[in-house]
């Protein structure tokens, strides 16, 4: 995924500033694709000069007002065809893994209470996504718009799940292993 095509899906959404993108990023696309308010910027104007979005008609900025975009036919046809081409999956790029792995062979000093604070942080972001998903999508909210939304908050969740359990299991292996030193 690139950072244009998700500042073209927030706008095919809602037209918006920059400073809203920026609020609706820190609220929503940010969970699975982040961009600081100065990259954001910078790929409207890159957006703009390549006539795929353009400033609201009517506004003229002036010093200090926002100025607001919309998507234009070029660019809504750009995000259709970026959205049907096939992508093949990211490898898993994770530093705590990386350095489980080098822990094997210089030792686990800090990586247990490092474990124990990563589990908190995705214990705190599973409850967040819970709680937005018993606000935005209560039972009966079913457009398509509605659940392909709820699909993608979904694979947070399960992405969640999955980090939490596989952080007990290896606190719990490090506790094995403390066992196991503490007998030999």
């Amino acid at each position: 995924m690139s950072l244009p095509h998700a500042i073209l899906t927030a706008l095919v959404e809602k037209p918006s500033s920059g400073l809203e993108l920026t609020r609706r990023f820190d609220r929503s696309i940010g969970y699975f694709w982040s961009a600081t308010h100065q990259q954001i910027y910078r790929e409207l104007g890159k957006l703009e000069a390549d006539g795929l979005i353009r400033a609201l008609p009517g506004q003229q900025p002036a010093r200090g007002q926002k100025k607001s975009y919309e998507v234009l036919p070029a660019g809504r046809d750009e995000l259709a065809r970026w959205a049907a081409i096939p992508q093949d999956p990211k490898p898993l790029r994770d530093a705590m893994l990386l350095r489980l792995r080098a822990a094997a062979v210089v030792g686990t000093s800090g990586i247990e209470a490092d474990l124990r604070r990563h589990l908190e942080l995705h214990e705190m972001q599973l409850a967040e996504y819970k709680e937005i998903e018993k606000r935005d999508f209560p039972p009966g909210r079913d457009s398509k718009e509605d659940r392909l939304r709820h699909l993608v908050l979904r694979a947070g969740i399960d992405l969640e799940t999955f980090w939490t359990q596989w952080l007990a299991h290896a606190l719990a292996e490090f506790a094995g292993l403390a066992d196991r030193e503490g007998r030999g």
